[in-house]
């Protein structure tokens, strides 16, 4: 796309979060790739609104796009999972498991060999390395941290974390000007 329709894509992106039409902001975002809102994907995780997350950041990267993508949607996935077990949905969680972290095994079997084992545990926290796993709402927040430094680091989303700088009502400017 050229630098004038990604310019004009800013100017719309603007209008559209003055006028406050938060959905279409976002799905322009999401449908150009050209601004990763973190703001908006942070409030999405911390809403554990899974679905919506995902549907966000493949506007951007996809999982098998480089290392720090497959990072980051294991990250999410094996999050929506612990809360399914938490919540002791055990069907939620093998449908997690075979729908969404099974694409991992081939990258780590091991791994996904752990995850799937604590199905049999009546408290997901009696596996070591999760005793530490506070309440749903603490662990969104550490696994946040993770993601914003997985995004940073992602080459794919260089140059898209920075809204540029626009003066306020900018296009209305521009279309008053002629």
């Amino acid at each position: 796309m050229s630098s004038l329709s990604r310019e004009l894509v800013f100017l719309i992106l603007q209008f559209l979060d003055e006028e406050k039409f938060k959905e279409t902001v976002h799905k322009l975002e999401q449908e150009s790739g050209f601004f990763f809102n973190m703001k908006y994907f942070e409030d999405e995780v911390h809403n554990g609104n899974w679905d919506e997350v995902e549907r966000y950041l493949s506007g951007f990267t996809k999982v098998d796009d480089n290392r720090y993508s497959m990072k980051i949607f294991f990250e999410i996935r094996k999050q929506k999972y612990l809360e399914a077990l938490d919540k002791h949905d055990r069907a939620k969680a093998v449908d997690i498991l075979v729908k969404d972290l099974k694409v991992f095994a081939t990258f780590n079997e091991e791994l996904f060999k752990e995850i799937t084992q604590l199905l049999t545990l009546e408290n997901f926290r009696e596996n070591e390395q999760l005793s530490k796993y506070g309440d749903t709402k603490s662990a969104r927040a550490i696994m946040l941290v993770e993601l914003k430094k997985l995004i940073e680091a992602n080459p794919l989303f260089r140059d898209k974390l920075q809204f540029p700088s626009l003066k306020n009502s900018r296009l209305r400017t521009l279309i008053n000007q002629r």
